[in-house]
């Protein structure tokens, strides 16, 4: 996943879940560095997180960075523990398979985020890019999956999906926000699923699709003009149920969100479309802030 690459930044040739991350010297004669076009079938890589709860703190037994997943420990003052990823190389473009295993066993209590936007740009080929998250969380355990926004630029073609699996008693904040385009330019192809069961049962299963070839994706009844668009998912077993949908910013130019409960569970889905990624967030802390009130 790429954050933050320099410009420079060369993709060779390489073996599955390698990539060249800095561009050749002057008389470098090896072909497969002075090929930008990079490995033609994409990068391979899966990164792997699990946290185990030790009977006093979290500890994180498997910490495993892979491709453009640099995993580090983030420090935290609870006995939570915190997770960072950070992109080593440019990454998702068309042809990648990428992947993020994260689990959290019984009883702890994990935190994940990203360092930077995420940018899906135009790969060496036309296939679509895809970029799976499996979260998994135990017993009593807790997880919370904060990344920064993905960036959906021009010409892109990318498949993101989560798949979590949550035991009767975990708790669980997944937020996930998307910037169609970047200044002045139209969105790449971006399809999103999220499919997540509880106890076995089905929770959640959600898909969106946004760019060409998209019908209405930017009509009045989806986007109606904005460029961010996020949703934020709270699932904990001491949410009150039976709960009325909440409307945010209804009105406002900054945009607006929707905070409803999903059917005979303790969850709440917050969806939410704004002009930027900042006006965004608001809106989906807002969100957070009425799902945690009783």
């Amino acid at each position: 996943m790429s954050f933050s690459s320099p410009p420079a930044a060369v993709r060779a040739p390489s073996a599955p879940g390698s990539r060249s991350a800095g561009a050749s010297s002057p008389g470098t004669q090896d072909p497969a560095v002075q090929q930008p076009a990079g490995h033609p079938d994409g990068v391979r890589a899966t990164a792997r997180i699990r946290a185990a709860h030790n009977g006093r703190v979290t500890t994180l037994p498997q910490l495993l960075s892979d491709g453009p997943f640099h995993l580090r420990r983030l420090r935290t003052a609870g006995s939570a523990a915190r997770v960072g990823i950070i992109g080593a190389m440019s990454a998702p473009l068309g042809g990648d398979r990428l992947a993020l295993d994260i689990t959290a066993e019984d009883r702890a209590e994990l935190e994940v985020t990203t360092a930077a936007a995420t940018l899906a740009l135009r790969g060496p080929t036309t296939a679509a890019a895809t970029y799976d998250v499996r979260l998994t969380v135990g017993e009593h355990a807790g997880l919370r999956w904060l990344p920064q926004p993905l960036i959906s630029a021009a010409g892109s073609n990318l498949h993101q999906t989560y798949t979590v699996e949550l035991a009767a008693t975990s708790r669980l904040t997944l937020r996930e926000e998307q910037l169609l385009g970047r200044a002045d330019e139209e969105p790449g192809h971006l399809v999103s699923r999220v499919l997540v069961r509880r106890a076995g049962r089905p929770l959640l299963d959600q898909r969106t699709a946004y760019g060409a070839p998209e019908p209405g994706w930017d009509g009045p009844a989806v986007m109606d003009g904005h460029r961010a668009v996020g949703q934020l998912l709270v699932v904990d077993p001491r949410l009150g149920r039976g709960r009325d949908p909440v409307l945010l910013g209804e009105g406002s130019r900054d945009g607006c969100a929707v905070l409803a409960p999903l059917a005979d569970a303790p969850a709440l889905l917050a969806t939410a479309v704004a002009p930027t990624t900042s006006a965004l967030r608001a809106l989906l802390d807002e969100a957070y802030t009425h799902a945690l009130t009783r």
